[in-house]
């Protein structure tokens, strides 16, 4: 044992080169510091100990179920959120009184009810009243907010452990405007802009950056392609929480009692052939249609979030790394194109490079966005949504970033070793973008930002 810690603190040593002490009082101090001057600028930055890593341990959602007319349409909000909640006691054997807090993102039900709905709902899952639940309202990326905000305060030690979450129900709460508009937005461009329907602001895109209809129609056969072949073969079925409800017959008022576990949006025979037969919905001679934009739908998701430490303490599986978040603000004209730069800023802020990105979820909120931030980054297809997005499976607004993070760390459990990171974005109604980088949980070490360097040559075990 002895010298197995002696040869831990001389690879420790080399592993900083700015190290001059030789001292074993010095290098007994430094031992469990994490930030390694040997790295490149491809190794992401620590500013804590391995310990002090922010972990998911589990992420699930409900399927996605497309408003007014699918599985969901005669849920209430609270029971699609509790169903996700207390899968993650269940699966975790989590003690709930241990949960620090639980944040919602949601959009579009008045604050007050939704802030109850979300608290009722903690209490059907099995959580206790010590625990406090609050929400979070990002428009579309409220469920990426939600989890960003839980690691950012396990990071900052308010707590050790914390649910990042999201819950809509487009059936219960269409999108609307409530109330009057302050005329002093005709005196501002960008003020108005952040009114215009997100469909014009589809067609802005499109426009301005030359996708064509063919492009977002062959977009979206693919998302419904990929969708349809990852239900068929069971790959959703890891994070998918089986809800049990039921089903009102709208003329007799019988009801059926059901369990929905499969999102029921996807179409498998979509075909270009058939999404060109669809005419434009904002503008006459546009290029958004109904076939090529996200879908209107009902669901939620929930991520379980701790302190590295913690978990491994409480002897919990590691499903990833939180890594970094960066929310950007764009044109509202053009809102779609949050993606192209929020990616990048977070991609930065975790201290890697585009290329070192093995997987994406970028929500399709409408196909013109999606390709266009697709093309500005030069990203690979094969490594975006794997396994369709918001066109085949559906976008609940305040659900939608747990649901991705949710389908991208169980896509990256399953590569293994050949998906090492992976990054959640959206779009943002009124002008704005968000993203998130994530680690695969079991590709990590105390020695992993280590890479190959020019001046000191010195490796980690998985230096490139």
């Amino acid at each position: 044992m002895e010298k197995a810690i002696d040869r831990q603190k001389v690879l420790l040593q080399h592993l900083r080169p700015s190290f001059t002490s030789s001292s074993v009082e010095d290098i007994e101090s430094s031992i469990s510091a994490s930030i390694c001057s040997a790295g490149d600028s491809a190794a992401y930055h620590r500013a804590s100990v391995f310990g002090d890593d922010v972990v998911i341990v589990a992420a699930h959602r409900t399927a996605l179920c497309k408003s007014k007319r699918g599985g969901f349409k005669d849920t209430y909000p609270d029971d699609l959120l509790a169903p996700v909640l207390r899968a993650l006691i269940e699966k975790t054997n989590l003690n709930p009184s241990d949960v620090g807090d639980i944040v919602v993102g949601t959009v579009l039900a008045p604050g007050s009810q939704r802030a109850s709905e979300c608290r009722m709902a903690a209490f059907y899952a099995g959580f206790p009243e010590t625990v406090p639940v609050r929400t979070v309202n990002r428009q579309c990326s409220s469920g990426l907010q939600a989890v960003a905000d839980v690691a950012a305060s396990i990071k900052a030690g308010f707590y050790d452990i914390g649910i990042g979450a999201g819950l809509e129900s487009m059936t219960v709460n269409p999108m609307a405007w409530e109330g009057s508009v302050n005329p002093k937005v005709k005196t501002m461009a960008q003020a108005q802009d952040c009114l215009l329907p997100m469909g014009i602001t589809s067609e802005n895109v499109a426009g301005r950056f030359g996708v064509t209809r063919h492009e977002q129609d062959q977009a979206a056969v693919e998302s419904h392609r990929k969708a349809a072949a990852a239900t068929a073969s069971g790959k959703f079925k890891d994070e998918i929480i089986p809800v049990k409800t039921k089903i009102v017959d709208p003329k007799t008022g019988d009801e059926k009692p059901v369990t929905i576990s499969i999102d029921d949006g996807i179409r498998p025979n979509a075909s270009i052939a058939d999404l060109a037969k669809l005419k434009p919905v904002f503008k006459k001679d546009g290029s958004t249609t109904a076939g090529n934009s996200s879908q209107v739908s009902d669901g939620a998701g929930a991520v379980l979030l701790m302190k590295r430490s913690i978990a491994m303490l409480k002897g919990m599986p590691i499903l990833g790394v939180f890594r970094s978040f960066a929310a950007v603000g764009v044109d509202p004209a053009i809102m779609g194109v949050g993606p192209a730069v929020a990616i990048p800023a977070a991609v930065k802020s975790a201290g890697l490079e585009l290329d070192d990105i093995d997987l994406f979820e970028i929500n399709e909120a409408f196909a013109s966005q999606f390709v266009y931030c697709r093309k500005k980054l030069g990203l690979d297809p094969e490594k975006i949504n794997v396994n369709g997005g918001a066109m085949a499976i559906g976008h609940p607004l305040g659900a939608t970033g747990a649901r991705c993070v949710a389908t991208l760390l169980h896509e990256m459990k399953r590569r293994g070793k050949d998906c090492r990171f992976g990054v959640v974005s959206m779009c943002i109604g009124t002008g704005m973008g968000a993203a998130a980088v994530f680690q695969r949980g079991d590709s990590c070490d105390e020695l992993c930002n280590a890479r190959q360097n020019e001046t000191y040559n010195f490796l980690s075990k998985d230096a490139r």
